[in-house]
């Protein structure tokens, strides 16, 4: 026998490698359960005739669960008895399995597609003081804009259709990134008569700041639903979840503020 032979036709290389394998078979297996922690269960296809209606647990059974110790002293559970019981304003366009959907009643509040979100917590991201990290320039100290870069406030925001929606009046900023996160935007003031004027915020990312012009220009929505971006309870801060909603709002328009954009070029 040669060296490192148990016998004729096992060998000391040969069990590292079926012990490597049974290894990473027993990781992927539990990697798959502990993704089951967030989201989990689906719900199944009505039409599915494998699964049936009702939630989707697969083959591995749910975890058990596990409560985490967050930074700020809470403790969250995973899975928890929470669910997310919003009613999905939409229908299949087919119906087989996995058929397309498409939003029932206004596409922009429909949270489909482009304009889903995640229900995050209704409590703003902190620093690492414990302060809250997105806010107005009005409420952080120390900071200001770059001399070098265009100063949004005060100009007009211009929508898709280009028309006016609002005018900007503040801008918000990440005191733990050092960036520019918001617009506040001033909307409603003139639109109609005896109309209450209000402000949104508008994120960086779905606008342009055109110096030349003077202006902030917005693709993803028309001037009339800048009215329909969803509202802070805080005026001087914005939660984890008024994030999410207000960039699915932008979000939808990419795709349902107008009709023609949810429809094929070809």
């Amino acid at each position: 026998m040669q060296i490192g032979d148990i016998t004729g036709y096992i060998d000391v290389a040969q069990l590292v490698l079926y012990a490597f394998w049974i290894f990473f078979f027993g990781l992927i297996l539990y990697l798959q359960r502990e993704s089951k922690r967030e989201g989990f269960p689906m719900q199944a296809d009505p039409a599915d005739r494998f699964e049936g209606p009702g939630p989707v647990r697969g083959v591995l059974r749910m975890p058990e669960p596990k409560t985490f110790r967050l930074h700020d002293g809470s403790e969250k559970t995973v899975p928890g008895p929470e669910n997310d019981s919003r009613v999905l304003k939409a229908e299949t366009c087919a119906g087989f399995p996995g058929a397309p959907l498409r939003p029932v009643g206004d596409p922009m509040q429909a949270e489909l597609g482009p304009g889903a979100y995640a229900l995050r917590a209704d409590e703003p991201d902190l620093t690492i003081e414990g302060e809250p990290k997105i806010v107005p320039l009005r409420a952080a100290d120390g900071f200001e804009l770059e001399s070098r870069d265009p100063d949004p406030r005060g100009m007009p925001v211009v929508a898709a259709d280009r028309k006016v929606a609002g005018t900007v009046r503040e801008v918000w900023v990440d005191r733990m990134e050092v960036m520019v996160r918001y617009l506040e935007v001033e909307v409603g003031a003139g639109a109609d008569e005896g109309a209450a004027a209000r402000t949104v915020l508008l994120p960086i990312t779905f606008c342009k700041v055109d110096r030349k012009l003077g202006q902030v220009k917005v693709r993803a929505l028309m001037a009339d639903q800048f009215g329909g971006v969803p509202a802070l309870a805080n005026p001087d801060r914005i939660t984890l979840l008024e994030e999410e909603k207000v960039t699915a709002y932008y979000g939808a328009g990419t795709l349902y503020a107008t009709p023609a954009r949810a429809e094929p070029w070809l």
